[in-house]
Order: C-alpha cells, then structure tokens, then sequence
C-alpha cells in the first residue's frame, strides 16, 4: 500500500489514509449488508475483506462521475456476496432435516431481531430522512432514482441519507 493515489480516477484504497477513511465511514455498513445476505457472521467478514481487496485492486478504475465510493464498493460487495452464495450452493455440505430446521429458525428470529432493530433506529430520524436511508440503503436503489420518485433534486437525496447515517452514528448501541 502506498501513500500516492493511484491516478486521476483514484478510489484512495490505495492509500493508508484513504483506506482508513473508508473503514471508519462504511465498514459497519458493508458488514450489516453481508450479514443480511449471508446469514452468518464469519461469512460477511469475508465478504467485507473480500470487497475491500477487489476495491483496492481495482481502485484506478473508480469513476466519480457514476457514484461516491460507498456506492462502488457496495456494488462490489453484492457482486462478492452473489459469488458466495453461488459457491455455497454448488458445494452444498452434508445436512440433515433437523440442521436444516434449527438453522431455519435461527435465521427467522436473527431476521426478526435484525428487523425490530432497524425499525427502533429508523424511529429517531424524521421522516424525510428515515424515507430516503430506506430507499436507498435498505432497498439498495441508485439515489438519481430515489430522486426521481420522490420528486426532489439528487443532492437532496444525498444530504438526507448523509445526516440520517450521521445521526444513527451519534445513537447509543440499541442492542
């Protein structure tokens, strides 16, 4: 790793600083998106390492001009997420009925719990905000789009999500 960007189009991977600036702001959000889709916890921190390594090698490639660096690499993590469970299911493991029913339920109340977390944290925010992380963040949709059915300009979109995810940060840990 170096301490020079990487060229014109450069993410900052590459860099100590950048790289650190990144873990501090998005690596809780990388780690929660993983876990949602994977189901289990060493799994996502794969699948964040694995994001953050395809980010830093492809880290020149980064354009600006089509998203912030939090929305590359979250396109990076569903394309590594889609490869895992692709993977899980091409080697599916030994299991029987009642490991299949035990990790079923587990799941569900995981899900559950995960759910009533989220709806207590979307709780504090206004209602302009709490719309905006919900369309963006949890329904993964583009913020020109989220613009566009909410009616308001695409800057908008991104200073409600911003001071959504400021303010959730500020919170004392829920659970």
């Amino acid at each position: 790793m170096t301490d020079e960007p990487c060229g014109a189009h450069c993410a900052r991977l590459c860099t100590s600083e950048g790289l650190a600036e990144v873990l501090a702001a998005d690596r809780g959000l990388l780690h929660w998106r993983a876990l949602r889709g994977l189901g289990d916890p060493g799994l996502a921190e794969h699948a964040v390492q694995e994001t953050l390594l395809r980010g830093w090698r492809a880290c020149r490639d980064f354009d600006a001009s089509k998203g912030s660096v939090r929305t590359w690499l979250l396109a990076i993590e569903r394309n590594v997420v889609v490869d895992i469970v692709r993977a899980r299911a091409a080697r599916p493991g030994d299991v029987g009925w009642d490991d299949v029913t035990d990790v079923a339920c587990r799941d569900f109340a995981d899900g559950l719990v995960d759910g009533l977390l989220v709806d207590q944290l979307l709780a504090h925010l206004p209602e302009p905000q709490r719309a905006a992380v919900v369309e963006v963040i949890l329904r993964d949709r583009g913020y020109r789009e989220v613009a566009a059915d909410l009616g308001i300009p695409v800057g908008t979109v991104k200073t409600r999500v911003h001071y959504a995810l400021r303010s959730l940060r500020q919170l004392p840990d829920v659970a």
